[in-house]
């Protein structure tokens, strides 16, 4: 049994192997023997996951586990109408967008109406990191520029040009001369009046910086809850300066919606909308098609033009009319089912409850988010406290509760639970954490 040479927050070392069942012992020498190392699993103790239902996950003993982390399943694992809209779909076509096939079209309309008015146009791709991908290209297309921003920490995919703005990925993850890094706001210890504009004034620094390269600014892009980082929410609108600052400067404001966008920050559908204000470009992804493959690159008609007229763009599956047929389920479920309120209902909940847990544990350094994206922050003194965030992440493993660690320091607990979530086990989470910080040496 190997262990990982790369640290990743609440990654499975191999170092309590002997601990596990035999059996699951067993399956992870056979996925060693066949998975390339670049695979991680999750938890001291890996779960061995056999099926899947609403916001449970089921081991092969039918223990049910909680999940309070998989943002793709958004509206629940295997839900019936997707089942059903998918299932249809494949026993009638499957082909590409160069037929003309009706869905894709409904469907567009249907998504760019969630949108402003001036985001009306989108093309489709498998993946968040295919469409990150094709936005870096339109962005460098429309500004004949190369240099892109991205804040430090950032996760924007795994495509060669989107793990170029992924420092996420770790210290031997190249980054190019043609990125420049900035720090995202630290919403729990800088000065509110004075953030949005430091920021953007670090992004200002960034684009003569690249401007001193010789590579020009392109634009930047920005994950709108910034999860990597560490989940920067608030206070709302705290981006708009440094939007003003890219665009100013003649640059391209991409929104990476893959994570915040689908409703999943509550009182609104994209995370951009938050922070009033309007980017040229927006990536959507992963729960687009709750689990099915699909992404989207949606964009202002004038940033999107001189790219399509003058470049071919074609991907074989990205629009497919199964994959549309996900989409369309995902949409009908958060109206149907009116998830946006049962969001705002059970994150309410949690964010107060995790509130009140910080009051109590001199170990919490913050608790920050919004709707069902939301974070704690565990620190010692003046210093992170990664070790705490690891121990309490696999001690409600242990309790059948799942949830992750995250951020530059890997101190943020991530709670980002499947959209049906309620106020029920939005309480079951947090009488399990309050007794795992009671009863948990640090």
């Amino acid at each position: 049994m190997t262990s990982n040479s790369l640290h990743m927050a609440n990654a499975f070392d191999g170092s309590d192997v002997g601990l596990l069942d035999e059996d699951v012992q067993d399956l992870i020498r056979r996925r060693e023997a066949v998975l390339a190392p670049s695979y991680r699993l999750f938890y001291r103790h890996p779960v061995v996951v056999a099926r899947g239902s609403g916001v449970w996950l089921y081991d092969a003993d039918d223990n049910r586990y909680l999940d309070a982390y998989n943002n793709v399943p958004a509206v629940g694992h295997s839900h019936p109408h997707v089942q059903r809209l998918v299932t249809e779909q494949l026993g009638v076509v499957n082909t590409h967008t160069r037929y003309l096939t009706e869905p894709v079209i409904d469907y567009s309309e249907r998504l760019l109406g969630l949108f402003p008015p001036a985001l009306n146009k989108v093309v489709y791709t498998c993946t968040g990191s295919e469409a990150v991908d094709l936005a870096l290209r339109v962005a460098r297309y429309e500004t004949g520029a190369r240099g892109v921003i991205c804040t430090a920490h950032a996760y924007h995919g795994t495509t060669t040009a989107a793990a170029a703005v992924s420092p996420s990925l770790g210290p031997n993850n190249f980054i190019g001369d043609d990125v420049v890094l900035v720090t995202a706001p630290d919403t729990e210890r800088d000065d509110p009046a004075t953030m949005a504009d430091d920021f953007a004034a670090r992004v200002r620094s960034a684009i003569a910086e690249l401007r001193g390269r010789g590579v020009g600014f392109a634009g930047m892009i920005v994950d709108s809850i910034m999860s990597s980082d560490g989940v920067q929410s608030d206070p709302q609108r705290f981006l708009a300066p440094a939007v003003r600052a890219v665009h100013e400067a003649g640059g391209v404001w991409i929104a990476d919606e893959v994570q915040p966008g689908f409703g999943r920050l509550g009182s609104t559908w994209w995370g951009f909308q938050r922070h009033g204000i309007e980017p040229d470009l927006v990536v959507l992804g992963k729960p687009m098609g709750n689990g099915i493959p699909i992404g989207a690159l949606v964009g202002r008609d004038g940033v999107m033009t001189k790219f399509g007229r003058d470049i071919r763009y074609f991907n074989t599956f990205g629009g497919n009319p199964v994959s549309i047929a996900a989409a369309t389920a995902v949409l009908d479920v958060i109206e149907e089912e009116a998830l946006l309120d049962n969001v705002q209902r059970s994150g309410r909940r949690l964010l107060e409850g995790l509130r009140d847990i910080a009051g109590r544990h001199d170990c919490v350094g913050g608790v920050r988010g919004s709707g069902l994206f939301l974070a704690m922050e565990f620190i010692d003194g003046d210093d992170a406290d990664a070790d705490t965030a690891t121990r309490v992440v696999n001690e409600l493993r242990e309790r059948r509760i799942l949830i992750s660690a995250s951020g530059p320091r890997e101190n943020v607990l991530k709670i980002r639970p499947p959209l049906p979530f309620t106020t029920e086990h939005a309480d079951r989470l947090l009488g399990e954490l309050d007794d795992v910080l009671v009863n948990v040496p640090r």
